[in-house]
């Protein structure tokens, strides 16, 4: 019988770990030739969108997809999880949340393939609800020493600070422009909703490996066609996903500073057919869009420990 789980009980399954652990495991599957993503289509609706995306891992005895709804401002996520092999389904997650965690957990993935060892200056440019997870996700995967952010609401910006202080154990200090937060950095994280660049390739330092998870609509961008162009590196989540909602690589592409045939996908790197970075000096960016692989691969692992506490409402379908 399926299960429905809230977003409480979702809080009280979901970890950081458990997600980069299942991350991981679901782009190794992909770049084995083992899991399918299919790319997120949105449905205009009077005033927002229908959005949808899908996935199976069968090595996992598990499909599904994510639907939500963005309108006037409010979202509304839910990710239903199936038996792949009897196609029965297993649950319905309410999944704020878990796509918090499991896209702070991506970047945590790309982190740990791209960054350089010895990373341990971070930067942050957003202090909303997906910057949490990201700083999340990249300090379990590196020991950071030092974390700046910058965010255009200074009110925003001191209460992420102080709550991401007390979190991660780390010191998060706000910043006094986008440009003091990239500087001198080793790892930097764009996590905006900006239709204009809010990193310059003249504020990226050698060696610096990039988060990008904004700029997933063409009208978006985060990056400066300069920053695309310094990139050794560019990875995506999703190179059919990319080319349909990368407002940063679409611009990089149309000025001539960017080829989309470039661009590999997270999976590659993952089972090692290609590097993250072939040396200290190279900038690297991860261009995150968010696809069902992750969530769907995460759902399988908060259903297993659901029904191994005995978590959920039945649901009799």
């Amino acid at each position: 019988m399926a299960i429905l789980l809230r977003e409480a009980d979702v809080e009280k399954l979901a970890d950081m770990a458990t997600a980069l652990n299942a991350v991981e495991q679901a782009f190794q599957l992909q770049g084995e030739g083992k899991a399918e993503n299919a790319p997120r289509r949105r449905c205009r609706l009077e005033r927002g969108y229908l959005h949808v995306m899908s996935a199976s891992l069968p090595p996992l005895g598990v499909a599904g997809l994510k639907a939500y709804t963005s309108v006037e401002g409010k979202t509304h996520f839910h990710v239903y999880l199936y038996g792949s092999s009897d196609g029965t389904l297993l649950a319905v997650m309410e999944a704020d949340r878990l796509g918090q965690i499991r896209t702070g957990a991506a970047s945590g993935v790309a982190t740990k393939y791209m960054a350089r060892q010895d990373a341990r200056r971070v930067g942050i440019i957003g202090a909303g609800w997906q910057a949490r997870a990201q700083l999340e996700g990249v300090c379990a995967v590196r020991t950071v020493e030092s974390i700046a952010a910058w965010s255009r609401t200074p009110e925003k910006l001191e209460a992420f600070c102080q709550e991401m202080t007390e979190k991660l154990g780390i010191q998060v200090q706000p910043a006094a422009s986008p440009e003091e937060t990239v500087k001198d950095k080793d790892i930097v994280i764009t996590a905006t909703t900006a239709t204009e660049p809010v990193v310059m390739g003249d504020w990226l330092s050698k060696g610096t490996h990039i988060n990008a998870i904004g700029a997933n609509f063409l009208a978006r961008q985060e990056l400066d066609i300069a920053a695309i162009q310094k990139c050794a590196c560019v990875i995506v989540d999703s190179a059919e996903q990319a080319a349909l909602e990368s407002g940063d690589l679409a611009r990089a592409a149309d000025a001539g500073a960017f080829y989309w045939e470039d661009a590999r996908e997270l999976s590659a790197v993952v089972i090692g057919d290609y590097p993250g970075r072939e040396d200290d000096g190279e900038i690297t960016l991860f261009k995150s869009h968010g696809i069902a692989l992750e969530d769907v691969a995460f759902a399988a692992k908060i259903y297993d420990a659901a029904v191994k506490a005995r978590v959920g409402e039945k649901l009799n379908l």
